[in-house]
């Protein structure tokens, strides 16, 4: 698991168009304006990135529309057709991005350690929301 200051992420050592996800990042709150500079700032090797995809429900109230982080900032899309648990995140103007499934911040440590494993393995081929419904499963 990459730790870059307070980002919990796990990322494919080798990402690739063709995997369904990327990764997985496990916020420490619901709080994205907290949460979100340190998941930039450990994927600052990898491009700039310029915009992040959210799902509305998945984050506090208020949504801010950019964050400032990087050279310009980050244009922030919350939408309710993204799928809960999945954090877009392009760089460059879109040539790159990142498809990252969101473990909730309340997980337990080794059910959240496994989902991202999970997410940042390129044979991996499910979505977020499967892995996260195995996560409440785990729970239940």
């Amino acid at each position: 698991m990459t730790d870059t200051g307070a980002a919990r992420v796990r990322l494919d050592p080798e990402p690739s168009r063709d995997t369904v996800l990327d990764g997985g990042w496990w916020p420490h709150s619901t709080d994205l304006m907290v949460e979100l500079p340190p998941l930039i700032a450990a994927l600052s090797g990898r491009g700039e990135i310029t915009h992040a995809l959210l799902n509305s429900g998945d984050w506090d109230l208020p949504h801010e529309r950019r964050l400032s982080a990087g050279r310009k900032g980050i244009r922030l899309g919350f939408y309710s057709s993204q799928p809960a648990g999945l954090i877009t995140l392009m760089s460059d103007f879109g040539r790159d991005r990142f498809d990252l499934v969101v473990v909730p911040p309340s997980t337990d440590a080794a059910a959240a350690k496994s989902a991202m494993k999970s997410a940042a393995d390129a044979k991996n081929s499910r979505r977020a929301p499967e892995l996260l419904a195995d996560l409440k499963t785990a729970k239940a």
